[in-house]
């Protein structure tokens, strides 16, 4: 493990902000805002790496340059030392990044975070009753 320590360095950084939805290109958004994911944290990226049976590891204590107030990136390692992939499906930077957006959407943290707003989705119809009552 100690041997890891330096290598680290060279492994591929990933901050959070690259698949948020939320953010422009020029805010330092990397992928279509449409296959983007809301405000993912860097747990989440880590577990979807984890699940995709990549090296990772998590850098809290480091920020994004252009904006020094979203903490914390993930550095991922995407090939052996012999030159093969870890994972055959991802080869690119750009391969992790979309395969970790699909993961991200569907990590049982966020589905839980997601439910309450299905519940205010609900809250309109009602609003639509009660208009409909005073006509």
């Amino acid at each position: 493990m100690d041997g890891d320590v330096p290598n680290i360095k060279k492994w591929i950084v990933l901050y959070p902000i690259y698949i948020n939805s939320k953010k422009t290109i020029a805010e330092g958004r990397r992928v279509n805002a449409f296959k983007g994911c809301e405000n993912p944290s860097c747990a989440e990226i880590g577990d979807c790496c984890g699940h995709l049976k990549l090296p990772f590891a998590i850098e809290i204590d480091k920020a994004y340059p252009r904006d020094f107030m979203q903490r914390g990136r993930v550095r991922v390692l995407l090939k052996k030392e012999d030159g093969t992939l870890y994972n055959p499906a991802i080869s690119s930077r750009k391969q992790l990044m979309l395969h970790i957006v699909e993961l991200v959407l569907r990590h049982p943290g966020r589905t839980k975070k997601q439910e309450p707003t299905s519940a205010l989705t609900a809250g309109p119809s009602k609003f639509g009753k009660a208009r409909k009552k005073k006509r």
